[in-house]
């Protein structure tokens, strides 16, 4: 991992691919890190240049202290392309990453190629604000194994938690989540409960892919598709048998869709 020093804060970064092909940057969900994005790297690197980071508070990136902002998170990563000479890309996020993403989009259109969007949320309500205060207030009083439960049964059907054959991803997911600090999950969890993107995903020119599963509670497919119908340039695709992280859940239907998209 490389590190630069970006909008007050350190950023963690990893890159693979080779230089002559157009840029990708990767966004991860709030408890994860890059390591997330793992069975998308082979993939993607055929056609483009992968740029993976660690979100503030997450992976080897340090968490500052106090509150953060959708809007500290998108420039955390416009000034990351910015270090890099980054001059455009096409940039993916899921939960989390899907809303920086789409803000990034807003804020920062010169930057942005493409969008895929997954499993997101752009839009506050106060029931989802106050869900999110809730969580925060057990992680800091319990930690973050508190929480691993109810975020692994949200994130991952029974079908996947179940079979052996991905005994493997599942205990990397929870090392990954347990190892997350309580102030960076904290931080990033804030920035949720104030998103509030909706009226301005009319504005979005950049096509945008909105990616989610079947059995994502947590951005369920109506509301993913009601984003995709609300930008200029949308486009909607539900994956069966995947819930919330469905790049994890169902990796093969996942790549084919992007593969698929990203050729046009």
């Amino acid at each position: 991992m490389n590190t630069t020093t970006v909008n007050g804060t350190d950023l963690a970064y990893t890159i693979d691919g080779d230089s002559d092909k157009p840029w990708i940057v990767l966004s991860h969900s709030l408890a994860t890190d890059h390591r997330m994005w793992a069975p998308q790297v082979d993939s993607l690197t055929q056609t483009h240049r992968v740029l993976r980071y660690d979100t503030r508070g997450h992976g080897s990136s340090p968490a500052p202290d106090g509150d953060y902002t959708i809007s500290e998170l998108v420039e955390d990563l416009a000034r990351l392309l910015t270090a890099l000479e980054v001059e455009e890309a096409d940039v993916m996020g899921i939960s989390l990453g899907g809303a920086t993403a789409v803000g990034l989009a807003l804020e920062h259109p010169e930057l942005v190629r493409r969008v895929i969007c997954c499993n997101a949320i752009v839009q506050s309500t106060p029931e989802y604000a106050t869900s999110w205060r809730e969580r925060i207030a057990i992680a800091e009083e319990k930690g973050m194994g508190a929480l691993w439960e109810g975020s692994s049964g949200r994130w991952l059907t029974e079908d996947f938690r179940k079979n052996p054959g991905n005994a493997d991803v599942f205990a990397e997911v929870e090392n990954i989540f347990l190892g997350t600090s309580v102030r960076g999950f904290s931080g990033c969890a804030a920035a949720l409960t104030s998103l509030d993107y909706d009226s301005r995903l009319s504005s979005l020119a950049a096509p945008c892919l909105c990616i989610t599963g079947r059995d994502d509670v947590a951005a369920p497919p109506d509301v993913m598709t009601q984003i995709a119908r609300a930008v200029a340039n949308g486009a909607v695709e539900i994956i069966e048998g995947a819930a919330h992280l469905s790049n994890l859940n169902q990796p093969k239907k996942f790549n084919t869709i992007l593969t698929d998209w990203l050729g046009h």
